[in-house]
């Protein structure tokens, strides 16, 4: 190995343990799902809560936001990833029909 690739690598090595991790989507309060109500909670004020979805979709003619935050580390000792989600599928007339949260952080019951 040339000093060249040497110091590349060393550099290249050097930025992924500053650096080695990445995010996906975008980050919402998680604190507020409680506040959703099937029947009840409009397209509006979800929007409002959470800002716009990360995604949106249809499926079974039903309006689908979803809300997604993930964090990936390359090396363990940088800390744990994390991902949060959160699906709200609206009825014909934007109101809440299902809404769903899941985490990797959460205790199962």
């Amino acid at each position: 190995m040339s000093m060249k690739q040497f110091v590349f690598f060393g550099f290249l090595m050097a930025g992924l343990t500053l650096f080695g991790c990445g995010t996906s989507g975008k980050d919402f309060n998680a604190t507020l799902y409680d506040s959703i109500n099937n029947g009840n909670t409009t397209q509006q004020e979800v929007e409002s809560m959470f800002g716009r979805p990360f995604k949106k979709g249809f499926q079974n003619g039903d309006e689908i936001w979803i809300y997604e935050h993930n964090k990936y580390k390359v090396f363990s000792v940088l800390g744990a990833d994390t991902s949060k989600d959160m699906v709200v599928i609206f009825d014909e007339n934007k109101v809440v029909k299902t809404h769903l949260m899941m985490d990797n952080k959460s205790d199962p019951k």
